[in-house]
């Protein structure tokens, strides 16, 4: 049932994020608007506008929730691998969204310490490493 959900989820989110959905939404609450006259601005003919806004709404919450914590997974799962991978970054983070308020201001300070401790001393950022590694293994010997 979930995997159905997912599919659904998925696609409902793409067709609900276009520029055709969009204009759909435009084209429904402008007839709106000009059937106002024809019903006389009654209370029935506000109740259908905001009957149907409030189910949509109510409805989209869980589809765009879903696909938010799928793309919120997605994401960590690709920053745990770039941690892992990186020699000399401190594993411990992999597991850093179950970490407690109190403990993120620790690790916030740890890392602003770190950084001004780095533009203290200049280094050679591990990108600029990286870079010579790759340029030395390229090299003919």
């Amino acid at each position: 049932m979930s995997e159905i959900f997912r599919k659904f989820a998925h696609a409902v989110s793409e067709k609900v994020g276009s520029v055709g959905a969009f204009m759909i939404a435009v084209t429904v609450v402008l007839a709106w608007v000009v059937t106002g006259p024809i019903f006389g601005f009654s209370d029935t003919w506000q109740l259908v506008i905001n009957t149907a806004t409030t189910i949509v709404t109510f409805l989209m919450v869980f589809l765009i929730q879903n696909t938010q914590n799928r793309d919120n997974l997605a994401l960590q799962a690709k920053l745990d691998e770039l941690i892992v991978a990186t020699g000399g970054a401190d594993n411990k983070l992999v597991l850093a969204e179950e970490l407690t308020d109190e403990e993120f201001h620790h690790l916030k300070a740890h890392f602003e310490k770190l950084a001004k401790d780095r533009k203290q001393t200049p280094r050679r950022g591990a990108a600029n490493g990286a870079r010579r590694r790759v340029n030395e293994t390229k090299r003919p010997r």
